[in-house]
């Protein structure tokens, strides 16, 4: 019986450590068809360290006349981050990290700079989409793609605190750069094609996204029991509430949960109380703690 199990875990393990490097892999393809094909030809920048890389690439070739290897570029640029990831927090992370950034930079390598349009526009648009697109699975698939994705993991773990503000600083100085570069106009564009890429990715990527789920229902101890068992989450019971329609005992329960978890919810809900009244309040704001899977 345990061996059965040990086999069971195992090939459950492997089938997601395959499903993480099929994201990178994908993920990999979509960041260098965005940078080779839309951003690059249309003189766009990306966010994060991949702008940064564009920055050296582009201040190299204009000071000196050599072409450094903007993948080659974009990984040295992370390895400083891959030790901060290894202490700060976790091997499984780090290791993974260091998968995804290099199949990133391997297919920035083999993918041909194209110019399949001259219309700045149209460049930061599809640029920042199919960017956003392939950061938004490879979130959802647990991986992280390098860069300040790295420090402020760190920050959050070490702190309790979220840095947004480091990815903006970080971002309006590869904009005003890109400005001065190109043109000030090409920094419109950056900008339009960083806010694009920010909106595809929460569109792929719910996770963040955190709903207020109250139950009313008759059957607590099921509900509870077979919540629980589906999805990690806290919950607070209000018990002896009575309906107005037929003045039946009833309980309250109250949890937060985030959108991806809503279809383990429906099936939860299914198994324990099909009748309960299901109540979901998007987008709430959450203080204090709340659990977040490990990377």
């Amino acid at each position: 019986m345990m061996t059965t199990f040990k086999n069971w875990k195992d090939g459950l393990g492997g089938s997601i450590y395959m499903e993480k490097i099929s994201m990178a892999i994908v993920n990999g393809i979509l960041q260098a068809i965005a940078l080779n094909m839309f951003w690059q030809p249309g003189h766009i920048y990306a966010s994060g360290v991949t702008g940064l890389g564009q920055i050296i690439v582009t201040l190299t070739q204009k000071l000196s006349g050599t072409h450094l290897p903007m993948g080659v570029v974009l990984y040295c640029l992370n390895i400083p981050l891959f030790i901060l990831a290894w202490f700060k927090i976790s091997r499984r992370f780090t290791i993974f990290t260091m998968i995804s950034v290099f199949m990133t930079s391997f297919f920035i390598q083999i993918v041909p700079i194209t110019t399949l349009s001259k219309d700045p526009i149209i460049c930061a648009i599809f640029g920042g989409g199919i960017c956003g697109l392939g950061v938004g699975l490879a979130l959802k698939g647990g991986l992280s793609s390098g860069g300040l994705d790295i420090v402020s993991v760190s920050i959050r773990k070490a702190t309790g605190r979220n840095v947004g503000s480091l990815n903006i600083i970080f971002n309006t100085c590869i904009i005003l750069m890109s400005g001065f570069l190109f043109g000030w106009p090409y920094a419109f564009y950056s900008a339009f094609s960083i806010f694009v890429n920010g909106k595809v990715v929460d569109m792929v990527y719910t996770r963040q996204k955190k709903m207020q789920v109250m139950i009313v229902t008759t059957q607590a101890d099921r509900v509870i029991e077979e919540f629980q068992t589906r999805i990690r989450r806290g919950i607070t019971i209000i018990n002896d509430v009575e309906g107005a329609y037929n003045r039946e005992k009833e309980t309250i329960l109250i949890s937060i949960i985030t959108r991806d978890q809503i279809p383990l919810l429906q099936f939860a809900m299914r198994e324990a109380d099909p009748k309960a009244f299901i109540s979901i309040a998007e987008n709430v704001t959450i203080m204090g703690n709340f659990y977040e899977p490990n990377w």
